[in-house]
């Protein structure tokens, strides 16, 4: 598959994926105790674990091209 489809591909997949956690993370972060505390630790981790399933489909749109 050329490269300019895989990032077409990646990058309309990356938009719908980061649309849907955002989503999904306010959901759920709506529904926390009022601790200030553990709105802080939820929204950190959800912050920064939204990278861990990217990373794959970041390494798969920058990959070589097969023949």
């Amino acid at each position: 598959m050329p490269a300019r489809t895989r990032k077409l591909i990646g990058g309309i997949g990356l938009l719908l994926f980061v649309f849907l956690y955002v989503g999904a993370a306010g959901w759920i972060g709506a529904r926390l105790p009022p601790s200030p505390w553990m709105q802080l630790a939820y929204y950190a981790i959800v912050g920064i674990g939204w990278g861990v399933p990217v990373l794959p489909l970041l390494s798969w749109m920058n990959g070589a091209d097969r023949k």
